[in-house]
């Protein structure tokens, strides 16, 4: 079955909406088959890729209230092999009307089981805080990459998401890993940006790729035109970066992925 790979951090500035959306796409552009779910109410993931979330009818809210299937949400993207699971301002009111419900750390993973086995790679934006939408990102999810930005404060929360996650795997989800914490944002002119590398590597150990994610204005302006770095700009040194991470990632799971590609 496709890896499923949650992105993953409560603290919000971290680049995680940048780095769903072009891991994604590298990784689709390599010949890999991906879905991207947005799963977070501020559908920047959704128009970050191309679709106006104003006109998306149904989203992940209707995925997570069994009110649609996962097939009937999904939206082709300008990138070949990359489809979109959109979200949008209905999926503030998920949690509330979820709250009673049984089983509803469950939804997401429920909606997934029949659909693994036609990806390579189902990758979950999450929202920037540890609400019920990410708890169900985790639940459905085999592993986390977890976007640190390069500046003060950077591994503050990052406990408290740790524990998070161990939560998670002795209760709802055993299987739950970390796959890999990423550097994004960092500005090699600083001394700070060198301090909080060296102290990710201090406490992640080999859990940190090796890429790290510069600050890069292309990266910053892609989104407002609904694209991918790929399709912005993929000279720009932030492309080159986000391609060297999903050959990282690849890397990391090629024995996973043998058995679906024989298929």
């Amino acid at each position: 079955m496709g890896k499923v790979i949650t992105i993953c951090n409560q603290k919000g500035g971290t680049g995680k909406t940048t780095s769903a959306i072009n891991i994604a796409a590298y990784l689709a552009v390599a010949g890999k088959r991906v879905v991207l779910i947005d799963l977070d109410p501020q559908a920047n993931t959704t128009s970050g890729i191309g679709i106006n979330k104003h006109n998306v009818q149904k989203s992940t809210y209707h995925l997570l209230l069994e009110e649609a299937k996962f097939n009937d949400i999904l939206h082709p993207t300008a990138i070949n092999n990359l489809v979109l699971a959109p979200s949008n301002l209905d999926l503030t009111g998920a949690e509330v009307e979820l709250v009673g419900a049984l089983g509803r750390e469950y939804r997401l993973k429920r909606a997934l089981q029949d659909e693994r086995g036609k990806y390579d790679f189902i990758i979950i934006d999450s929202p920037p805080s540890l609400s019920l939408l990410t708890i169900n990102g985790l639940c459905a999810a085999d592993s986390v990459i977890i976007p640190v930005q390069c500046e003060y404060y950077a591994l503050e929360g990052l406990t408290q998401l740790n524990n998070t996650i161990k939560l998670v795997k002795q209760n709802i989800n055993p299987s739950l890993e970390i796959e890999g914490v990423l550097l994004t944002m960092a500005d090699y002119r600083t001394k700070l940006t060198k301090e909080v590398i060296q102290e990710a590597r201090n406490y992640f150990k080999d859990r940190v790729y090796k890429t790290v994610v510069p600050r890069n204005i292309r990266l910053t302006e892609a989104p407002s035109f609904g694209k991918p770095i790929y399709l912005y700009d993929k000279e720009s040194l932030g492309a080159k970066k986000y391609e060297e991470l999903c050959s990282e990632i690849l890397e990391q799971t090629k024995p996973e992925l043998t058995e679906l590609e024989r298929t």
